[in-house]
């Protein structure tokens, strides 16, 4: 991997962001009531696009980044140019992953949505645990100017087509309402086509929700590489120099390696790092599914006589339910269906993730 100009903060002293920091690691829930504002698609699961995912397309830094990267890995070959306002960093991906939860929940209904999306800001900000202040509506506007700028130029594969491209993150963004002091209500954006095709063609995984509480850029990063690569399997390894080139960091191995230390040992001590274990030894970084899914999926998957759930979709059921024994409402949920005469289903998932959504919306557990 080459990466051209200056270094970032990240790239400079990594371990700033945490030295001498005694937050907890994860960022509270802003919005405890989320699930009452979310308007556009009540029941939208966090989702993101495996091709970022498994590439360095977003900065991690917390400053302006003017760097020119470009990423060369098994083949796949991805530039990426900022615009003068600087790279689109891993914060505001969530601007991405909000627009490509909106776009699987409505496919998940039936319906056949195009690139642009209406969407409604305070519901973008409340999805993505941000603040809902005015300064939080400046940071978004900011934010969509860096997906704009942002220019992407690449060979990798989205939908099962290759071909070199060069386009931004988002194509378009509009505020098409606004307060009287400014504020925006309402917004569409037209994602890129690249984009686009990913979510189409179900090239997509479920986040967990508390990716969005995770304050260190970098953790967030670890987490998508840990989610595309480990996903339900017990556990998944990864080399400390391959973690560093596919988080798109150009500080020197022996600064990346105390930042890893520290954040195996942060989720140690607080185990907040989401669905994983985190630990290192021997520059080998170890992610272990906290819920040991590949056991019990392998017991779910052969049950016979029931809707076949695949483990993605227990993964979603998850996230509806937190708190709750997964397993255990899949138990009453096949109870359910045969009590009810074994009905045909449209969609077996989707019966099953509204099962565990009303559960928990009768009786959340906190």
């Amino acid at each position: 991997m080459t990466i051209e100009s200056s270094p970032s903060l990240f790239d400079i002293a990594p371990s700033l962001a945490v030295e001498g920091d005694d937050r907890t690691p994860l960022l509270p829930v802003r919005h405890p009531n989320q699930d009452l504002f979310i308007c556009d698609v009540l029941d939208a699961i966090p989702k993101d696009d495996m091709a970022s995912m498994e590439h360095p397309v977003f900065s991690l830094s917390t400053k302006p980044d003017n760097r020119m990267r470009r990423y060369e890995h098994n083949g796949n070959i991805i530039e990426i140019i900022p615009s003068g306002k600087g790279l689109a960093t891993i914060h505001d991906k969530d601007i991405l992953i909000y627009c490509i939860s909106q776009l699987v929940a409505k496919m998940n209904h039936g319906e056949q949505p195009g690139r642009t999306l209406r969407l409604q800001a305070y519901d973008m900000l409340v999805a993505t645990n941000r603040q809902t202040s005015g300064a939080g509506y400046r940071l978004l506007t900011d934010a969509l100017t860096r997906l704009r700028g942002t220019t992407v130029r690449t060979n990798i594969q989205t939908g099962g087509i290759e071909e070199t491209r060069i386009f931004g993150l988002i194509e378009e963004a509009r505020i098409t309402r606004k307060t009287f002091d400014g504020r925006m209500l309402d917004l569409e954006i037209t994602l890129s086509d690249w984009v686009y095709r990913s979510v189409i063609s179900k090239n997509v995984l479920t986040l967990h929700r508390d990716y969005f509480r995770l304050r260190k850029p970098f953790e967030r990063r670890m987490y998508e590489l840990a989610r595309k690569h480990c996903g339900m399997k017990d556990e998944w390894k990864i080399g400390l120099e391959l973690l560093q080139k596919k988080c798109g960091s150009n500080s020197p191995l022996r600064v990346f390696r105390s930042l890893v230390k520290k954040v195996c040992a942060h989720d140690t001590s607080h185990a907040h790092f989401p669905d994983y274990a985190i630990t290192m030894a021997d520059d080998i970084i170890l992610f272990r599914n906290r819920l040991s899914l590949k056991t019990k999926v392998d017991v779910i998957a052969p049950m016979k006589d029931a809707p076949y759930i695949d483990p993605e979709t227990m993964h979603d059921a998850k996230t509806v339910a937190p708190g709750y024994d997964i397993y255990a409402l899949h138990d009453e949920w096949v109870s359910w269906w045969h009590d009810m005469g074994k009905p045909e289903l449209k969609s077996p998932a989707g019966a099953f993730i509204g099962f565990c959504k009303k559960r928990h919306e009768r009786n959340p557990i906190r």
